[in-house]
Parts: C-alpha cells; sequence; structure tokens
C-alpha cells in the first residue's frame, strides 16, 4: 500500500484537546501583551459584531401583524443560528470579545501573565464591547429599523429588554454563568480548527444552544438593553435605567464565573497543571 494514501494527513485534522490548550494558553499570552489602542479598537469592532448578531436574532424572532408564529423551540433555534453571525464575524474577521477573553485565566493559571495583566485586558475590552454595542444600538436607532414590520421589531426590542430586566438576581448569574460555559467551549472549538468552515462550524451549535436556551450574554445584554430601554421610554411603561445596569453586571458576574471557572480554570486543571 502507498505510504501517502495509509498515513492519516496531519494538517487536515483538528487540533486534539491537548494542543488547543496549550494554543489558548499562548494566544492568552499574546491578548495580555497586546497593545491598549490595538486591544480597544478590536474591542469596538467585537461589541459591534455581537450587537449585528443581535439585531439579526431581534428580526428573527418577529412575528408579522398577521399569521402565526412557528413552534416556540423552532423560533428559538432559529434565533441562535441567526444571533451566531456575531461571533463568526469576531473569530473569522478578527477582534476582541470580553467573554471569550475569559479563557485568558489559562495563561494566568500558568503563571504566563499576572492579575493585573489580566484585568487590564479584561477592563480596556469590557470597556470597548459597550462602546461598539452601544454605538451600533445608535445607529439602528437613526436607521429607523425598529419602524420594520408596522413597528414590530421595535416591540420585540422592547420586550428582550423587559425580559432581561425582570429577571432576579439569581436567574441573572446563573444564565451569564450557562452562557458562557458554551460561549468559551465554542471558542475553544475553534482552537481546534484548521480553516473558516470548521471554525464556523464550531461555533454555530454551541452559540445557537445558549441563545435557543435563554442563556444571558453580557455584551449582547449592551445592545438588547439600551435599545430596549430607549423604546420604551415613550410608552405608558418604561424600562429602568437602573435595572438594566443591575442585569448588566450580574450577568457580567456570571459570565465571568462560567468562563473561567466551568472552562478554562477545569481546563487547565486536565491538561496544564503540570507543564512548564
Amino acid at each position: 500500500m502507498d505510504q501517502t494514501t495509509a498515513t492519516p494527513i496531519a494538517f487536515l485534522d483538528a487540533y486534539s484537546p491537548a494542543e488547543i490548550a496549550l494554543r489558548v494558553r499562548e494566544i492568552g499570552v499574546a491578548k495580555a501583551a497586546m497593545p491598549v489602542l490595538t486591544m480597544f479598537a478590536l474591542a469596538v469592532l467585537a461589541g459591534a459584531f455581537i450587537a449585528l448578531g443581535a439585531l439579526f436574532y431581534t428580526v428573527t424572532m418577529t412575528g408579522g401583524k398577521t399569521g402565526q408564529l412557528p413552534a416556540f423551540g423552532l423560533m428559538r433555534v432559529a434565533g441562535g443560528i441567526t444571533f451566531s453571525v456575531g461571533l463568526i464575524l469576531v473569530v473569522v474577521g478578527g477582534a476582541e470579545l470580553f467573554t471569550g477573553n475569559n479563557l485568558i485565566a489559562m495563561a494566568w493559571a500558568s503563571g504566563r501573565v499576572t492579575t493585573q495583566q489580566v484585568m487590564r485586558n479584561w477592563g480596556w475590552v469590557y470597556l470597548g464591547n459597550l462602546v461598539g454595542a452601544v454605538g451600533t444600538a445608535v445607529l439602528v436607532w437613526l436607521a429607523g429599523i425598529q419602524s420594520m414590520s408596522d413597528g414590530a421589531v421595535g416591540e420585540t426590542m422592547v420586550q428582550i429588554a423587559r425580559g432581561k430586566i425582570a429577571l432576579d438576581p439569581v436567574s441573572a448569574i446563573a444564565r451569564g454563568v450557562l452562557c458562557n460555559v458554551l460561549v468559551c467551549l465554542a471558542v475553544w472549538l475553534c482552537m481546534g480548527a484548521r480553516s473558516v468552515t470548521d471554525k464556523i462550524l464550531a461555533i454555530l451549535f454551541p452559540i445557537s444552544a445558549f441563545v435557543a436556551c435563554g442563556f444571558e450574554h453580557s455584551v449582547a445584554n449592551m445592545y438588547f438593553l439600551p435599545i430596549g430601554v430607549a423604546l420604551a421610554a415613550g410608552t405608558s411603561m418604561p424600562l429602568s435605567a437602573v435595572d438594566a445596569v443591575s442585569n448588566l453586571a450580574l450577568v457580567t458576574i456570571g459570565n465571568i464565573f462560567g468562563g473561567t471557572v466551568l472552562v478554562a480554570l477545569v481546563y487547565w486543571t486536565v491538561y496544564l497543571r503540570n507543564s512548564e
């Protein structure tokens, strides 16, 4: 038998989990050392990308004035698929996303970056994500997207924000934990991919799952909450900006725990705790 046909073509195979752990650690080191201006600019892009995915989700979840919506589960899955465009743009296009950057904890646990470097990255990236998401919300407002389908899209925007603000603290944190477990697993799987197609497929299912299940993503909420609060301001049932900020804070806490403890530190324990 020809040896070229008998030997697997290594460069077409996905990276193994142990190799992924090493790649995530080294990328974490590079992210922590990134210049502030570069980091912030890429974070603004990521906030905008996630906001665009959130807008796509909103339009998908909006029913017409006449006709019945498809079954609940199917609508949620469709919304999850469309929302996935946000992380696809982040990963393939190149951007800095706070929730994904929770994986820097692997480099921190290995002693390759300091706590100060981690906080520096998370702080600037979180701020950049906020600027990008809110800026996109403003552009969506100015574009009048909320008036689509005779105002039904705007009603959906308000309903989404209202549902998030109505969550009790425990639910908000728990949904944040579950969300970033899946988001960081999506990024983890992308680190095992060797092509753009592989990366898109690696993103699609975990992100669709977290959206369909109603979990909470802090960067997405940086878009959902401002535009929902703004649209509800002129109604008989306005939304509280203070409650929106409270929801964002609670979801952020949950995201950090889910991404760092339940993904990054678990994989560090399995693959890297005895490494140099």
